[in-house]
């Protein structure tokens, strides 16, 4: 059966390094996927990380908010073992997986907020947690209202890519999966005319409604299999 995304020309926002696999998922399916990255990351390698890494003996958890905070924590180290990890969404396991570690938490719902809903009872818990520079504050502060005590330490940092956006022609999508490729791409050009904008989830939605855009749609479930299924659907109408 063809797919409702043949021929459509879709573009994809994410880090180039993210976007490879998501652009050959949509090309199987007949889509033509543009791969225009708005942000970078790199790892800030910050001596307070490495000195967390040395003594995980104290720590009852490790939080895991993307797999861009495994990626920052196993560039410094091949041994995370001993906490409990918990993890926002299944990709984040993913890359736990590869490095031969399990995720002990992952909530129903892949945000923050349904982390904190779920995780159950973290009075007097240590937790430490690899983050974004740019990272909402929603999860640590909500931790520690729980009667936890957080390490939070910016493992790595989002950059906006400032080279003008290329000319993309005429495309039937721009994907976003963050708030910060929203306001990258922003930062670059604009949304084509006709394009439909689709958002990984109502975080990234919110955001890209504050800067002016209309969202067409936002996946129910906030993965790159949320995002091909939403926009399966959408072409589908």
């Amino acid at each position: 059966m063809t797919s409702s995304l043949q021929n459509r020309r879709i573009v994809i926002t994410r880090p180039e390094a993210d976007a490879q696999g998501f652009a050959d998922r949509l090309r199987a399916r007949g889509a033509e996927p543009i791969i225009a990255p708005t942000i970078e990351i790199e790892f800030t390698d910050p001596v307070e990380l490495d000195e967390a890494l040395a003594r995980l003996d104290e720590f009852d958890w490790m939080v895991f908010t993307s797999r861009n905070g495994v990626d920052a924590v196993f560039h410094r180290t091949s041994d995370i073992g001993g906490p409990k990890i918990a993890v926002i969404g299944p990709a984040t396991a993913d890359a736990l997986a590869a490095h031969g570690f399990e995720t002990t938490f992952m909530p129903s719902s892949h945000v923050a907020e349904a982390l904190l809903e779920e995780i159950g009872d973290v009075r007097g818990a240590t937790m430490l947690l690899p983050c974004a520079d740019i990272a909402r504050d929603v999860l640590p502060a909500g931790l520690r209202a729980g009667g936890a005590s957080v390490l939070e330490i910016a493992a790595y940092r989002t950059r906006t890519i400032t080279e003008p956006l290329p000319d993309l022609g005429k495309v039937d999508a721009v994907t976003f999966t963050s708030s910060s490729t929203v306001r990258g791409f922003l930062e670059r050009g604009s949304i084509p005319d006709g394009a439909e904008v689709v958002c990984i989830g109502p975080i990234t939605a919110a955001t890209a409604g504050e800067l002016g855009l209309t969202v067409a749609a936002v996946a129910a479930e906030f993965t790159e299999d949320g995002m091909i299924a939403t926009l399966e659907q959408l072409f589908a109408l």
